[in-house]
């Protein structure tokens, strides 16, 4: 079990104790014709400040809402199984696809605003295939989407071979698929070639996909003569998903935030397993000493 505040802001209020020992009450004014009827004693000595400061502490505590926790939630997620397959063939290196910075490769400039993705798929279970001359999974399906992005930023292009296997990606992202236990099985397949390599053709693979049910979105990037538009736009009509163009890294990234909004991945309003609320405890504590406080004024008076 794990513990935790739900409104960990409402414990800065503690900060205000100081003043049930130096902020000055309202007080009416007595007259005494000799100060030494007059009691002399230290506030920090007194009972009245002291139950003032733990009775308020223990409603700040309560008012933070305290709480224990599983964390095993962590690994029950609920959203989709979803693959990247990304195209790292010799085409990739080029430059000039970035505006921002006209020396970064496709490749570079890909990964980063694929990394931007990534980190908002929140209950996604994401895995990546890289594919050139042939296709390979590069991470397997994993919710460490940190992991995930730190072992896609150790590849560089060529790492596959130098041409484009469109076939074998999709077929090799089918296979990573088959691990995960998502209703939802999507790809998203980028290239910016043309299909010339491989054992698989695309039509196969799509084949297959239409048999797992698994939905396709295709983004070319460069203009529409530079890759196979017509294959990517077939393959993405073919498995329900969409093509999309990407001439910019601008443009790829209103492209991802289309995906995203398509595919919407869950932020859960809750994120703990067997979660139990604390603040009874601090509350009842606090009514109980408040009681007895009370009866133990009564006596001194009496």
């Amino acid at each position: 079990m794990h513990f935790d505040f739900g409104s960990p802001f409402a414990l800065l209020l503690l900060l205000l104790i100081p003043c049930f020992f130096w902020c000055r009450e309202y007080s009416r004014v007595y007259y005494f014709p000799k100060m030494e009827w007059i009691k002399k004693e230290s506030s920090l000595l007194t009972l009245d400040p002291w139950m003032k400061v733990i009775l308020y502490t223990l409603l700040v505590i309560a008012l933070a809402e305290p709480f224990l926790y599983d964390q095993k939630d962590n690994h029950d997620k609920r959203g989709r199984d979803l693959i990247l397959a990304i195209d790292a063939s010799g085409s990739m290196a080029q430059s000039g696809f970035d505006g921002k910075d006209r020396f970064k490769t496709k490749y570079d400039a890909v990964l980063e605003i694929a990394g931007d993705f990534i980190k908002k798929r929140h209950d996604d279970n994401m895995g990546t295939v890289l594919f050139g001359t042939f296709a390979y999974s590069a991470s397997p399906l994993t919710y460490d989407l940190e992991a995930l992005f730190q072992l896609l930023k150790m590849t560089n292009v060529g790492i596959a071979g130098e041409s484009t296997a469109i076939g074998d990606a999709i077929m090799q992202s089918i296979k990573t698929l088959s691990f995960g236990k998502a209703k939802n099985k999507v790809i998203i397949l980028l290239t910016d070639g043309y299909h010339n390599a491989g054992e698989t053709s695309p039509r196969e693979a799509v084949k297959e996909a239409q048999k797992q049910k698994v939905k396709i979105y295709t983004i070319g990037i460069g203009k529409a003569r530079d890759y196979d538009s017509v294959l990517l736009k077939t393959i993405a009509k073919e498995s329900s998903g969409k093509h999309f163009n990407a001439v910019s890294a601008e443009e790829l990234k209103r492209i991802y935030s289309e995906i995203g909004k398509l595919e919407p991945s869950p932020i859960r309003s809750e994120n703990f397993l067997n979660r139990r609320l604390l603040s009874g405890y601090p509350l009842g504590l606090a009514f109980a000493l408040l009681l007895f406080w009370v009866i133990w004024q009564r006596k001194e008076q009496l």
